[in-house]
């Protein structure tokens, strides 16, 4: 039989939940590396009246069937702010996943193609999504790793899929293992006492959201400032940066939080913010809260039984980027980490053009075991 493509109108709330679940219940079931998001939070990342991202963004998603069967999923966004900031018309790919067929993938992307196209596109990237927060790049490399909650695990077979298209590579991540040195490195508690002393910075613990609360919005601007030059970057709304504190902060650990200030103004010149790895937890929870979900989560969050820590997100204003910042953050992390019972910390995928982040990781032992990678297409 041939493959039937089903465009998903924003409303079908039926196909909607079809399209979230098919790499859970199908694709994924039997894969112990796969870490499945949860089911609401992804309806959630799709809704256009929850997402903040389509202030500025538009997507169109695409399931294929067989036999009354799905085969496939893919979905094409536009982030106008984007290609406004770096003037491109660029579409891209994202929530992409497929049976190993070739009839399917050339159905599912010529889809949608054909829709970027109709919108004035030139290119198509991907996997990306909305924004820089979201699950960025295709696995290249560890294919025997379990993913973090932030990234997206794939078959191998995507890859000889993706490049028979003729994509080709734009941008590659790398990730990282890095053990949980028992002491602090003497040269990092030096560079941070001479950095913190020179720069007159302080950094700041929390033992509560209403502590914390003053520091959001300037931690966002923080993030928006590091990040701007970064592939594909768009700054962060107010809109979005509430969105993210409503669905994130509630999960922090706040002894595995940093903030960095500038004594004299208040100013927020970097932060880390890392809290423990809930990639077992939601491999148990298949996706759902209800009914024992939330139960795995929580003692993922709680429990010293977890050993493993991932390093969510860290920012440093480019005027202090380079002059060791990064060694006031981990004078701190090191010793809560170790305290708290974790063994090893996970990294997030970082551009191995960012010489800056990649290189944080000399001097700790680090594994780097896993790559993504971004493809690129012309559609002209």
């Amino acid at each position: 039989m041939s493959v039937i493509i089903k465009e998903i109108d924003n409303n079908d709330k039926s196909l909607k939940k079809a399209f979230v679940k098919f790499p859970i219940k199908d694709l994924y079931k039997d894969s112990p590396y796969y870490v499945p998001s949860l089911i609401l939070d992804e309806l959630g990342t799709l809704d256009t009246k929850k997402n903040p991202a389509f202030d500025f963004c538009e997507m169109q998603l695409f399931l294929a069937y067989r036999n009354n069967k799905i085969v496939g999923r893919i979905g094409a966004v536009i982030n106008h702010r984007a290609n406004e900031i770096w003037n491109k018309k660029q579409g891209r790919f994202t929530f992409v996943d497929f049976i190993d067929d070739n009839e399917v993938v050339d159905t599912l992307f010529a889809a949608a193609e054909k829709w970027l196209k109709s919108k004035g596109m030139e290119t198509i990237i991907g996997p990306l999504g909305f924004t820089d927060l979201d699950p960025e790049g295709l696995l290249i490399q560890g294919y025997d790793k379990v993913s973090t909650m932030a990234t997206k695990y794939s078959y191998p077979y995507y890859v000889t899929q993706i490049e028979r298209l003729g994509f080709v590579k734009d941008a590659d991540w790398r990730e990282f293992r890095i053990p949980v040195p028992s002491e602090i490195p003497e040269r990092h508690q030096r560079i941070a006492n001479m950095i913190a002393q020179r720069y007159g910075l302080k950094l700041l613990k929390f033992e509560s959201f209403k502590q914390i609360t003053p520091y959001v919005t300037k931690l966002f601007k923080c993030l928006n400032e590091a990040y701007k030059p970064l592939y594909g970057f768009s700054s962060l709304t107010q809109r979005q940066i509430d969105h993210y504190v409503k669905m994130y902060v509630p999960l922090l650990r706040w002894d595995i939080v940093q903030i960095i200030i500038k004594e004299d103004t208040d100013e927020v010149v970097g932060f880390g913010i890392s809290m423990p790895s809930l990639s077992e937890a939601l491999i148990k929870s298949r996706g759902k809260l209800f009914p024992f979900g939330w139960f795995h989560l929580i003692k993922a969050l709680k429990s010293k039984k977890n050993k493993v820590v991932d390093l969510l997100i860290m920012g440093i204003l480019p005027e202090y980027q380079g002059k060791g910042l990064n060694a006031m953050i981990f004078c701190d992390f090191i010793p809560s980490a170790h305290k708290s019972g974790f063994k090893f910390a996970e990294s997030n995928p970082e551009l191995e053009m960012n010489n800056k982040m990649v290189s944080l990781w000399n001097g700790f032992d680090a594994e780097n075991h896993k790559v993504r990678r971004a493809y690129i297409k012309d559609i002209k």
